[in-house]
């Protein structure tokens, strides 16, 4: 998949725009870029890429949130924000407005391909959810059925403990944070204390047990190996 996807990098800062660009380069994907909104939004149109990567904080009249607003209004390619700003409403504006995903600057390059490669695999997905199930070891999360398996014996899970499971294997390798874990499994409009990830992280190792390496990033969240 990787050597197939054209990207569009919609960064002004130079070196945040090369450095991003030589990462996507090396793992195989082709790229685009633009520095500012009005060209990001031609290029969508221009090279149709399969994702577009997209600076909040752009120069000029359009800045990342009105680029997203005009991309949605013209296609359904996934987004995700690159921003400075860790602000929860910018956060919560960029989602809602139809982004995928969002990293924080400064980021490595190497978790920003990884998202770009857990942002693709969804999005090749249907609008009914008809995908192959989600393999794990020996867990099976699937998603027509909507039920967890290990082996062919199945596992009860509440409804908050299977989305957080799909997050999970959807963005295996990965470290998720809390926050990222609530907008993936209980909504952007979630409001409460985001230790419940804590709880259901527990039961879900009760559950699962050696069947799931679930490891705590300290200071940082949770990461399915």
């Amino acid at each position: 998949m990787a050597d197939k996807a054209l990207v569009l990098v919609v960064e002004d800062d130079q070196n945040i725009a090369d450095l991003v660009d030589l990462y996507l380069r090396k793992n195989g994907f082709q790229t685009i870029r633009a520095t500012n909104g009005a060209d990001g939004v031609a290029a969508l149109s221009a090279r149709r890429p399969e994702l577009v990567l997209l600076d909040i904080g752009l120069p000029g009249e359009m800045d990342g949130f009105d680029v997203c607003r005009e991309l949605r209004s013209r296609s359904d390619v996934p987004i995700i924000f690159m921003t400075a700003r860790d602000d929860e409403v910018d956060r919560v504006m960029g989602l809602k407005f139809g982004a995928d995903d969002y990293v924080v600057k400064p980021f490595s390059p190497r978790e920003l391909v990884a998202r770009v490669e857990a942002v693709l695999r969804r999005s090749t997905g249907t609008a009914s959810d008809n995908r192959d199930p989600l393999k794990v070891g020996d867990v099976v999360v699937d998603l027509e059925a909507h039920e967890v398996r290990v082996g062919e014996d199945p596992v009860d899970l509440t409804r908050r403990e299977y989305a957080l499971l799909r997050a999970f294997a959807e963005h295996r390798g990965l470290t998720l944070s809390r926050r990222q874990l609530l907008d993936q499994a209980w909504g952007t409009d979630w409001v409460g204390d985001e230790r419940t990830v804590d709880v259901h992280v527990r039961q879900l190792r009760v559950k699962l047990g050696q069947h799931l390496d679930l490891r705590t990033v300290r200071g940082a969240g949770y990461r399915l190996a």
